[in-house]
């Protein structure tokens, strides 16, 4: 399983009075070690909070970008990547969940959008990447996971190990892709499993339907239990021409433990496993366990 994969925390303070840093230094120091910042940069210069907002944000990603580049001299991209058709590749491994969960005319947008959407954070882009996401929080997060990957330390002990992260419709993943020893493991998948409930119809030009307004409506608390299922069902394909070889794959990964991740309930991912592996669309049952409960 991956170490970590997740859609991005939000962490920030919405006023001065519960953020006590006085200084941009101080505002720094604090961003660096944890993550957070302050919203309103009220430690920053400026004659309105859109110009205090603008300096801050500035001045707290100069400050990763440096310490990750500080952390990483040594760092180049692996050969893997860097001969690498990104865009075929996304569509390789994700176009058996777009056919198993969308209706013919839909998939081809579905299926451009991931085209675009997979990027490996490597030393040629991680300094772009984190200056263009959007949050502080994405940033930060990234520059770990870009750290990792390279051997280097992270900003913080507490600093998530991740291999993967979404935000939107774009997903972020370690080169760590292509040292992974496990068979059963794919955080592109994974990650493009997480799209799915990030990203509105509307957003990527298909038409709203009445009561579905996200590409698949998926339960909140059942996000991680869709993605790694995805994840091992995808691999369970690729390794499985027949279903009595997809049977003995899954019974394999039963020997081991389940996902890693607090946030999904081992019985309820290994009966869901064992339900797409029996059924004719593992895709749609898969989404069928994972859905929101109806409302009355």
């Amino acid at each position: 399983m991956p170490i970590e994969c997740t859609t991005p925390r939000v962490k920030c303070r919405l006023s001065s009075g519960d953020f006590p840093l006085n200084s941009p230094q101080d505002q720094i120091s604090h961003y660096l070690a944890t993550g957070e910042s302050d919203t309103l940069s009220y430690a920053w210069p400026g004659d309105c909070i859109i110009a205090r907002a603008q300096c801050g944000s500035g001045a707290l990603r100069n400050a990763l970008i440096k310490e990750v580049i500080g952390r990483t001299p040594h760092a180049s991209t692996p050969e893997q990547v860097a001969h690498l058709d990104v865009a075929a590749f996304a569509r390789e491994k994700i176009t058996p969940m777009v056919r198993g969960l969308f209706p013919v005319n839909e998939r081809p947008v579905l299926m451009d959008m991931f085209s675009r959407s997979v990027v490996f954070l490597s030393s040629d882009n991680a300094v772009s990447v984190i200056s263009e996401t959007r949050f502080l929080s994405t940033a930060w997060d990234l520059a770990n996971l870009y750290l990792l990957s390279c051997g280097a330390e992270t900003l913080s002990e507490q600093a998530p190990k991740l291999v993967g992260l979404s935000e939107g419709t774009t997903c972020y993943v370690s080169t760590e892709y292509f040292r992974c020893n496990d068979r059963l493991e794919d955080f592109v998948v994974h990650e493009a499993a997480h799209v799915f409930h990030n990203c509105k119809r509307e957003t990527i030009g298909l038409p709203r339907i009445r009561g579905r307004d996200w590409l698949l409506e998926i339960d909140f608390h059942k996000r991680e239990l869709f993605a790694y299922v995805c994840e091992v069902y995808s691999r369970l394909l690729a390794l499985g021409s027949t279903r009595a070889s997809r049977r003995r794959c899954l019974a394999e990964l039963e020997s081991g433990p389940p996902p890693p991740d607090d946030r999904v309930d081992p019985n309820e991912y290994w009966l869901t496993l064992r339900e797409a592996v029996e059924s004719n669309n593992g895709w749609k049952k898969i989404h069928d366990r994972c859905r929101p409960p109806r409302k009355p």
